[in-house]
């Protein structure tokens, strides 16, 4: 990095590193990396979270049923006594759908099944009849006990990286039907509706899973316009969209999303994506212990340091990474202050051309910092410049000297209910003099004097901030529930249940 010109205006850059959150897309299908490519972030669904999704299943059938629909039913039955009966039943409204027994599970390489069985169901009609020259109208109420429903729900990714729906398989059937007719002359039809309840059982089978069909055409038109990036800032954005086709197990079922953020309105590919980190196969066997069925959590969400790394490439690239820092923005008890008199014991010349003058400090980054997750921390390096200028009078700035600052830290991330937080170590700091317009500057001195402020004020400010935590992204009002955090070689796993805040 060259230094700056001799004078330039007081400047203050806006950009600066400031990610506030990391927004993950979980959706209910299940995926494994395509050939050649691992994902960034990975989860999986466990058998208990189909169990805890199922009151939302359920919810969105009686939604799905529960209200009007066009039938436009029309038959006959001839009677050698009466003649031939006409019948039109234009539309139903379903008032009361009773669930007493219920399961989902997963089905291996398809999707999701939903079983309802014992269901009692209660419906109301218009119809039109005709015997003969005699035309009548009135309205009719079915109630069919012992209603058994069975939906497969299937699932993939297109080309472009969205989820995919449709309806697999449905059937529906009932075995007790009670008909009652109403106004016209109901006393009438009600004589012959136990020779009418076979076809109205049939066509009642027939339009539940017509509704249901219809609903899954419904979700697969949404699921078209959803996005697969999320734009976090001015800055970058992340690519969220699923690699591979599904693999559903009988067991559980994996997400995996490429998880790599980019530059906003530059999609340039980083020097570490040719060689993502591969997750395990088995997510459950990185658990910290192995867990029982029934104690397993409901989801294991893993996040790579190629997550954090395209991160940092990304904000880099973007310029992102950039601050200056004033006189009067450190605090007044930092043993290091940005004034010629102080910044003078470590270049003499400094405070004899510029007698008592505040100053800047123009940082950034020459190169992209890196993360690597271990099982004992997560390890950054950062690679910073910072070049210092003498304010003058006249507020512009005069270079001094610029540096090379560089530094090793880890980190102990945690995890509070929906919370992210964490802490941080500074474990090495080096400085090294790059150009000096005031003669050698003592960078070993100084050096030694930055590692007291940092641990002194910089981390401990910073620790502040981070035990704080920041919020984690929840979709459709789902918190987490007892989350669990551990470091694993090369990502970092979060295992969860969940639960729902009305």
């Amino acid at each position: 990095m060259s230094s700056a010109p001799a004078s330039r205006s007081r400047h203050h850059p806006q950009g600066t590193p400031g990610l506030s959150r990391l927004c993950l897309l979980l959706l209910l299908t299940a995926c494994v990396p395509a050939a050649g490519t691992n994902p960034g972030i990975e989860a999986r669904l466990t058998r208990r979270a189909l169990e805890f999704g199922r009151q939302f299943g359920l919810e969105l059938l009686r939604s799905l049923l529960q209200k009007e629909h066009k039938l436009n039913l029309r038959g006959s039955y001839h009677s050698p006594l009466l003649g031939t009966l006409t019948y039109t039943v234009p539309r139903i409204h379903i008032h009361e759908l009773q669930i007493n027994d219920s399961t989902v599970d997963f089905v291996e390489d398809v999707g999701v099944r939903l079983t309802v069985q014992r269901a009692r169901i209660r419906i109301s009609a218009e119809w039109g009849a005709q015997l003969g020259a005699i035309q009548d109208r009135g309205s009719i109420e079915l109630r069919m006990r012992d209603l058994a429903v069975a939906a497969v729900l299937g699932v993939s990714v297109d080309g472009s990286g969205r989820p995919t729906v449709w309806s697999a398989s449905c059937d529906a059937h009932g075995t007790d039907l009670h008909v009652q007719f109403q106004w016209g002359h109901s006393w009438l039809y009600n004589l012959l509706a136990p020779l009418l309840q076979r076809v109205l059982r049939q066509e009642l089978n027939k339009q539940l899973c017509l509704e249901l069909r219809r609903g899954v055409c419904r979700l697969e038109a949404a699921l078209k316009n959803m996005k697969v990036s999320t734009q976090l800032d001015s800055f970058v954005a992340i690519d969220h969209s699923l690699l591979g086709q599904p693999a559903i197990t009988a067991e559980h079922g994996d997400v995996a999303l490429k998880g790599e953020f980019f530059r906003v309105g530059k999609h340039q590919q980083g020097p570490s994506s040719a060689m993502p980190v591969a997750l395990p196969v088995a997510l459950p066997a990185a658990l910290p212990t192995a867990l029982p069925t029934a104690h397993e959590p409901m989801l294991l969400l893993a996040v790579t340091e190629f997550v954090a790394n395209s991160a940092a490439f990304a904000y880099f690239t973007a310029g992102a990474l950039r601050r200056n820092i004033s006189s009067d923005m450190l605090p007044r008890r930092f043993p290091l202050q940005l004034r010629t008199k102080s910044m003078g014991v470590f270049s003499p010349q400094l405070q004899e051309r510029y007698p008592d003058q505040p100053m800047e400090l123009h940082l950034s980054a020459r190169r992209q910092p890196r993360l690597s997750c271990r099982p004992d921390a997560l390890h950054g390096a950062l690679f910073g410049s910072a070049e210092a200028f003498v304010v003058l009078p006249n507020a512009t700035c005069v270079p001094a000297f610029l540096l090379n600052i560089d530094a090793n830290v880890t980190a102990k991330p945690t995890i509070t209910g929906n919370r992210l937080g964490g802490t941080v170590s500074l474990k090495g700091l080096s400085v090294a003099q790059v150009t000096s317009h005031v003669g050698p500057v003592e960078v070993k001195r100084l050096e030694t004097l930055l590692k007291f402020g940092l641990w002194l004020f910089g981390v401990p400010q910073a620790n502040k901030r981070l035990q704080a935590g920041v919020p984690l992204p929840t979709l459709h009002g789902l918190s987490l529930l007892n989350p669990r955090l551990s470091l694993q070689e090369g990502f970092v796993l979060i295992t969860t249940d969940l639960q729902h805040e009305s």
